[in-house]
């Protein structure tokens, strides 16, 4: 027995028109694993960066990294979950660009009743991304004050909101008037990086001291003047490439800025165990369900239009999260 599914793939690496929307027999689950019917599927930019080649991966490949769906079938051995759960993903082989997917059920996460599908799709990954920017890679205190790039991004909206949940002043970058004014809520300070001096602004703001840390997910068009927004001894977390890759640079400047440190996590690293995964999963749930974090969909595309979603969130006129819906 298999089920019929419709998978978006691609054999090269390219601009979107790479990808296509093709016909998989899927068969039932192996031990360990489950049948999902996918009901909304996130498009993250590390999806463009492996359909670029930016981040290669083996062709011919599937591409995605999370969805929220219903468990279809369990294979051997599962039994945390059974058929009709709703549940969620983020992360792994890419592949959730599809109708249904096989997946390890060590992998998913429960979705609470109060969470939509749309949100759990359109919003895990950033939700634990966050968590683990802002809780693990560098532990906000209540006090500090902290620069957040790309304020108006799916990352960058829920950081924000949970930054100021724990007692932080947020300093938030936009890339345009339109973004300033939704950011606004939620950023203690919004700067339009392409109307004013964004770094003059930060050392204003700060009387000239600096901020702790700078969480960074543009990459190459803001890297060295995130290194001149921090203080002494602060951090610079680099965890995205939306304007590129930074290029090579000596270690050196490190020292001659201040003696900062840089590091560049991935959500992989902070989840890879069942237990780091459900709880990093369950305080990103906790805090929408509380109120705290208000999880933005800003865009929504049919699964076959995925070129499309793909073309406007590397023009980077998307908010919030974008998702396709099978």
């Amino acid at each position: 027995m298999s089920i019929l599914a419709r998978q978006i793939r691609f054999a090269r690496y390219g601009d979107p028109e790479v990808l296509a929307f093709e016909p998989v027999e899927l068969p039932l689950p192996a031990p360990g694993e489950v049948l999902l019917r996918h009901t909304a599927i996130g498009v993250n930019f590390i999806d463009t960066y492996q359909r670029s080649g930016l981040y290669p991966v083996p062709l011919p490949s599937g591409l995605g990294q999370e969805a929220a769906g219903v468990v279809e079938a369990v294979g051997d051995g599962v039994v945390e979950f059974a058929p009709g759960d709703r549940v969620a993903y983020a992360g792994g082989t890419p592949g959730s660009y599809a109708t249904h997917r096989l997946y390890p059920a060590a992998r998913l996460v429960p979705v609470p009743a109060e969470i939509p599908d749309d949100v759990a799709a359109g919003t895990l990954l950033r939700g634990m991304t966050a968590q683990y920017l802002l809780k693990q890679t560098f532990k906000v205190q209540p006090g500090m004050t902290v620069l957040i790039h790309a304020a108006a991004g799916g990352v960058g909206q829920i950081a924000c909101q949970w930054a100021r949940s724990l007692g932080a002043t947020v300093i938030g970058t936009v890339g345009s008037p339109a973004k300033a004014a939704l950011v606004r809520p939620w950023c203690d300070h919004v700067i339009d990086y392409h109307s004013e001096d964004w770094v003059a602004r930060v050392r204003e703001l700060t009387q000239g001291a600096g901020v702790p840390v700078v969480y960074d997910g543009v990459g190459a068009a803001t890297f060295e003047g995130s290194l001149d927004c921090l203080a002494p001894r602060g951090m610079l977390v680099s965890f995205g490439n939306a304007s590129g890759a930074v290029p090579p640079f000596s270690p050196g400047i490190l020292s001659q800025k201040g003696s900062l440190y840089l590091t560049r996590p991935t959500l992989g690293h902070y989840v890879a165990s069942r237990e780091e995964l459900l709880d990093t999963a369950a305080d990103y749930f906790t805090m929408v369900t509380r109120g705290e974090v208000a999880a933005n969909i800003g865009q929504r595309y049919l699964l076959a239009d995925v070129a499309q979603a793909h073309r406007d969130l590397a023009a980077r006129v998307t908010t919030g999260s974008t998702l396709l819906l099978p």
